[in-house]
């Protein structure tokens, strides 16, 4: 039995794997502070699912370094999450940005780096910090933007552009992450994740566009799309997520220090509204009033993950279909909807 240390872990993609750990029997201490409406549900269903489970819960911030220290030292496993999540609110708050994200992420690596045993870390990072990739040129059809230059989506040969506020702090602690490993040989391992979407996802219009349009959908509310709709993601199932993480984690004298783009790669792309829209209908939605935007500076027309590093190395490749992955996540919208705000 392993002891995994989640900071977030009462978010989306934390509560999912608190979960799949405890299943199999790990011991799991949820770190976070619950600042963010529904993760107070994730905890609650936590606890009620794994109630005799080897489940910890401490409310705590990746501020408060001394407290971090304390359970780094009974971690054999850190999944660092805890971010702040939205670009919106990184450009009207950016102190408090870097302070969650770079800083933050800093008492992480820090805090493993005091321990005698190195316990792995693996870092969620961002598409964000190859920026608005507006040099590689992308051609527009009916329904959405192309990149032919890149036909298997961005590597992680793609130069960093860290563009806003947000991009900075993300990029800043992936980069700390890596380095931690060549310096000080802490064992880390960044994910440069895409849009990654199901069960316990706390949809909100900043982030989570997945489920936040398909919860204004189900509630009748209006939308607001930033650009023209036709502006392309990859999607992610987070139990294919959480695949490559326990892949990497048994892996870890080969992926120590290794970075990894990870979505849904071209097969799982579609474009915002012009393709999700139609694929929000042929699941029985009705769909909500959409208005249009001015584009936020540095948003990206494409971006699709390039995972075939991730492919060769650990054999990992996603296993849930989009349609079937999101018909998921709506079934669990309506019977529990997340917290607005």
């Amino acid at each position: 039995m392993k002891t995994y240390l989640i900071t977030g872990g009462a978010g989306f993609i934390g509560c999912n794997y608190a979960a799949r750990l405890l299943r199999r029997g790990e011991r799991v201490i949820v770190y976070d502070n619950l600042s963010r409406p529904g993760t107070q549900r994730n905890l609650d269903w936590l606890r009620e699912t794994f109630a005799r489970g080897p489940l910890e819960y401490l409310r705590a911030d990746i501020g408060d370094f001394e407290t971090l220290c304390a359970q780094t030292e009974r971690a054999d496993v850190i999944v660092h999450l805890a971010a702040q999540v939205a670009v919106t609110r990184s450009v009207s708050n950016p102190r408090q940005d870097f302070n969650v994200n770079a800083l933050g992420t800093l008492n992480v690596l820090e805090a493993a780096r005091r321990t005698d045993h190195g316990p792995v870390v693996i870092y969620a990072s961002t598409n964000k910090v190859y920026g608005s990739l507006a040099s590689i040129e992308t051609q527009e059809s009916p329904t959405r933007y192309h990149q032919t230059q890149h036909p298997h989506g961005i590597g992680e040969e793609q130069p960093l552009d860290f563009y806003s506020p947000y991009g900075c702090s993300k990029g800043t602690g992936d980069q700390y992450a890596r380095d931690y490993q060549r310096i000080y040989d802490i064992p880390t391992v960044v994910f440069r994740q895409s849009c990654i979407y199901g069960p316990h996802q706390l949809g909100a219009e900043d982030q989570g566009w997945v489920a936040w349009f398909m919860l204004a959908a189900l509630s009748g509310k209006p939308i607001t799309i930033y650009g023209d709709g036709k502006q392309v993601r990859d999607l992610l199932h987070v139990n294919d997520l959480l695949d490559a993480y326990d892949l990497a984690i048994a892996n870890i004298a080969r992926t120590a220090g290794e970075v990894f783009n990870i979505g849904g790669g071209p097969s799982r792309s579609l474009s915002i509204w012009s393709e999700f829209g139609p694929l929000l209908q042929a699941l029985g939605v009705t769909l909500p009033v959409v208005r249009f935007r001015h584009w936020r500076q540095g948003d990206q027309r494409v971006y699709v993950s390039d995972t075939r590093k991730l492919s060769t190395q650990l054999n990992w490749k996603p296993a849930i279909e989009l349609q079937a992955g999101l018909g998921e996540l709506l079934h669990s919208l309506k019977s529990q909807p997340p917290p607005q705000g």
